[in-house]
């Protein structure tokens, strides 16, 4: 009986199956860096907003405390978005005339809020709660970067569930002592995994099987 197919069909076969497997691992690859690149996750990107208030300028060359504006920070789940009248308390004095500072004064003026486009916007089945991060010895600069040095506020991290993770499994990595909470640039004094160590203990912070448990952030 005549031979149907030829030999090389043998090869044209394994080519394709060979071909096959390494298509599907480099699409696995490529949706596996896009979900974590910048453009998914929206990470260094500046967001525009009503009036381009400066971290930089405010923190960074004037030395102004997160809490004196993110009145909450410490007490809240919610971090607090300064009300028009924690601006005035400084602009009713310097700057007054300054076209950029007008939506400042017209939302003082008629009591309307400003609508600051919010940076760091965690979807709503994430349970996320401030005030028990700041008190256990978690930096502002841990999550938000160095906004001292943001002339414009962007998203310093993914703020995917593996990044949450990361700091949940290990909190020795990032645990300070809670008066340098809101420090930029903090340096620990000493390796920072035995002082985060000793933190853990004395702020009596749930070990990494607790943190990591799903209803500890899905509630």
């Amino acid at each position: 009986m005549a031979q149907i197919f030829k030999k090389t069909t043998n090869y044209f076969a394994q080519t394709m199956v060979f071909g096959a497997v390494v298509v599907v691992g480099l699409l696995g690859w490529a949706v596996d860096r896009t979900s974590r690149s910048d453009y998914t996750t929206r990470a260094h990107l500046e967001r525009e907003q009503p009036v381009p208030f400066s971290h930089a300028h405010h923190v960074g060359g004037l030395g102004v405390d997160c809490r004196y504006c993110h009145t909450s920070v410490e007490t809240s789940s919610f971090a607090g978005i300064p009300p028009t009248k924690t601006c005035m308390n400084c602009h009713s004095q310097i700057w007054l005339t300054s076209p950029t500072l007008e939506p400042v004064r017209a939302s003082f003026r008629t009591n309307k809020s400003i609508n600051w486009v919010r940076v760091h916007d965690l979807p709503d089945f994430v349970y996320f709660n401030h005030g028990i991060h700041v008190n256990k010895g978690v930096g502002c600069e841990t999550c938000h970067g160095r906004v001292d040095k943001m002339p414009l506020t962007a998203q310093e991290n993914s703020l995917q569930m593996e990044w949450c993770l990361n700091c949940h499994r290990n909190p020795e990595k990032y645990i300070r002592p809670r008066e340098f909470s809101t420090t930029m640039g903090y340096e620990p004094n000493g390796d920072q995994e035995e002082i985060g160590k000793k933190l853990i203990a004395e702020y009596k912070i749930q070990d990494a099987r607790a943190l990591t448990s799903c209803s500890t952030c899905h509630r």
